[in-house]
């Protein structure tokens, strides 16, 4: 009857001290190397923490650094899961032995075909569109149709960009070779840069401003930098308009997970990426990040709801990563900076 007694004394006083306690076992933990914003992951996280005691430790930067850290540590690596904001980043990181093949009945029922990698060593957990804005004060949507017709000549000193240089842009051109060839691709792109209204911009943001500000009439971005800016402003005077509805369907893109190659807790992150693929962290990646959740059964934002339906590309993304490097050299020689 004496030891309850001694335990909850020693107890008390290991709180008191900052030591840890004695007894059961510490609660699991994970670790997460992450190319999302902290913002973003660590609601999601400690709600995953919540309802099951897993503690979820995180580190985030780019996903290339978070990469050549994982190869560097090897078998030393602490990360479990490693998460990024683009499935070509994730299918260089599997390309180079970097993540495990998971089989999971219920993220293969949750996640999409076209946005899990074939070989199970990834999967997307939240979707963005990349698809063409306009201004309604200067363009009729009627005159509107493919990422290829923004090469022709309607839309000259008409067009603005983002630079090549993101990676956003170098998938969606990896796409593009995926489903016509690269020669039809490159001509498209010399188009494009033949069209530009202005020097290329080093974010969505600011190529979305430029069009309310007249600099351009239309211009290629992911949907969440327009969602974030009519959510705090409704009457911003940009629009989007769902490309290539009769041609393949919308470029797009996830950000996802997989688990690492020398996690010791593998079934533990298998669990973890389950859960994150479900309705609680479903929803909260389409409200907060304005995103689309990968798993049909979850609901979407009533801002992006309201944006209407599309069809979407069906070509899997992991071509965004294996044409990558195509994508880079055409857009070089095409003068697209």
């Amino acid at each position: 009857m004496r030891r309850p007694i001694l335990y909850r004394a020693f107890a008390a006083l290991s709180l008191t001290l900052g030591l840890p306690a004695a007894g059961p076992a510490v609660a699991e933990t994970l670790v997460v190397y992450s190319a999302r914003n902290e913002q973003l992951i660590k609601p999601v996280f400690d709600a995953y923490t919540r309802e099951t005691g897993v503690e979820v430790r995180f580190t985030t930067g780019d996903a290339a650094v978070l990469i050549e850290r994982l190869a560097a540590e090897g078998r030393n690596s602490p990360a479990d899961v490693l998460m990024t904001v683009d499935a070509g980043e994730l299918w260089n990181a599997a390309d180079r032995g970097l993540l495990q093949p998971v089989k999971s009945v219920v993220l293969e029922r949750n996640v999409p075909a076209h946005l899990r990698d074939p070989g199970r060593r990834w999967y997307g957990l939240s979707m963005r569109a990349r698809t063409i804005f306009y201004s309604p004060q200067r363009v009729d949507p009627r005159t509107l149709d493919t990422y290829a017709a923004l090469a022709g000549p309607a839309w000259k000193g008409r067009l603005c960009l983002r630079t090549s240089r993101k990676v956003y842009n170098q998938s969606l051109v990896a796409m593009m070779i995926a489903e016509q060839g690269e020669s039809a691709t490159e001509k498209i792109v010399r188009g494009w840069v033949g069209n530009l209204a202005t020097d290329v911009f080093a974010n969505d943001t600011q190529l979305l401003e430029a069009i309310a500000a007249g600099q351009c009439d239309v211009g290629i971005a992911n949907t969440y930098y327009y969602g974030r800016i009519v959510k705090e402003r409704p009457d911003f005077p940009v629009k989007p308009f769902w490309a290539n509805q009769k041609a393949g369907g919308v470029h797009v893109n996830i950000s996802g997970a997989g688990v690492t190659g020398h996690s010791r807790r593998a079934a533990a992150a298998t669990r973890f990426l389950e859960w994150l693929s479900g309705p609680t962290a479903q929803s909260h990646f389409a409200a907060v990040n304005m995103e689309f959740p990968v798993n049909p059964a979850a609901p979407v934002d009533p801002v992006v709801k309201s944006w209407g339906t599309f069809q979407p590309s069906l070509i899997n993304v992991a071509e965004a990563g294996r044409l990558q490097p195509a994508a880079v050299r055409l857009m070089d020689r095409a003068g697209y900076r």
